[in-house]
């Protein structure tokens, strides 16, 4: 069977523009990748070519196997959409435009199961104009849901959306994975991504940076430690063995593998110059390793 999605050797063009650039990838049914990147990266280019919005310049994209444009009427019934442009006439309540977009599916979803699984049911007679953001997105999102789709594509999911109604999200989005749906999310939002995706693509300029699982992405094993007060990092790295960067003034990166006798080495040191350890951490976040990769693609592209 092909994948749920398949991107292959993309690139979408305004003018002298590459708004994506060479980009490949993919998604299996049954799983969650999350498209990260700064605002521009590509990212909403990126899902409305995918989703037949726009045609490809080079490249090919694939919906279970479906050319989007082609294809585009069978591939809707497919596919869940959540995009960032776009909404729900103004006087209709979530009640209403649920109803009336079901009549277009042959085995819809029940709208008032829909209401109550994305926790709408106390707003479900409200007209749009009157809903949270929130509640706009998540009605949004349980259109996206209403033709029992076996895959979603979900463009800044999490937006606006409060606590709580992230927390409806997530459970959602995990619940939609488990019965084998597979999910392309794009999101701004560096936590979310760690909450939820089984393999993650950083974009930056339209091309794709880097891409894998968290684990793949942190990079080689290190020692990240917060100490309470400054310390010779070059004593540190005789202890310990390995190279030693301070990252700040009590933060110090050991290029080195934890272990208890690391640790144990560590305290006694930190003990001897008149230092405690405040936090340890095992590999950088992926908001370190993303900002890292930025400032190193800029870096890259300056003359």
């Amino acid at each position: 069977m092909s994948n749920a999605v398949q991107v292959s050797n993309l690139s979408v063009r305004f003018g002298a523009l590459r708004a994506v650039d060479d980009v490949t990838l993919h998604v299996d049914y049954g799983e969650v990748v999350t498209l990260l990147g700064p605002n521009g990266a590509g990212k909403t280019t990126l899902v409305e070519t995918l989703l037949g919005f726009r045609a490809p310049d080079t490249g090919t994209v694939r919906l279970h196997g479906l050319n989007p444009v082609r294809d585009h009427k069978e591939v809707v019934v497919r596919t869940g959409a959540l995009l960032q442009r776009g909404g729900v006439w103004s006087p209709m309540t979530p009640r209403q435009v649920l109803e009336l977009t079901s009549s277009y599916y042959e085995a819809p979803r029940d709208c008032e199961e829909l209401l109550a699984l994305l926790d709408l049911s106390t707003c479900a007679r409200t007209p749009w104009r009157r809903l949270s953001g929130g509640e706009q997105q998540r009605t949004l999102l349980a259109l996206a849901l209403l033709g029992r789709p076996r895959a979603l594509v979900l463009d800044e999911p999490t937006s606006s959306v409060d606590p709580e109604g992230r927390q409806v999200i997530r459970d959602l989005i995990r619940s939609e994975q488990e019965r084998g749906c597979a999910l392309l999310i794009t999101t701004h939002e560096l936590t979310e991504a760690e909450r939820m995706a089984d393999r993650l693509a950083i974009l930056n300029r339209g091309h794709v940076v880097i891409q894998g699982t968290l684990d793949e992405l942190s990079g080689a094993p290190e020692m990240i430690l917060e100490v309470s007060t400054t310390i010779d990092p070059d004593a540190l790295a005789s202890v310990l063995g390995c190279v030693v960067v301070a990252d700040g003034a009590r933060r110090l990166r050991c290029e080195t593998e934890s272990s208890p006798e690391r640790i144990a080495a560590l305290n006694v040191h930190l003990s001897s110059v008149g230092a405690t350890l405040v936090s340890l951490r095992t590999r950088a976040s992926l908001e370190e390793r993303y900002l890292e990769l930025l400032d190193a693609e800029r870096t890259e592209a300056q003359p």
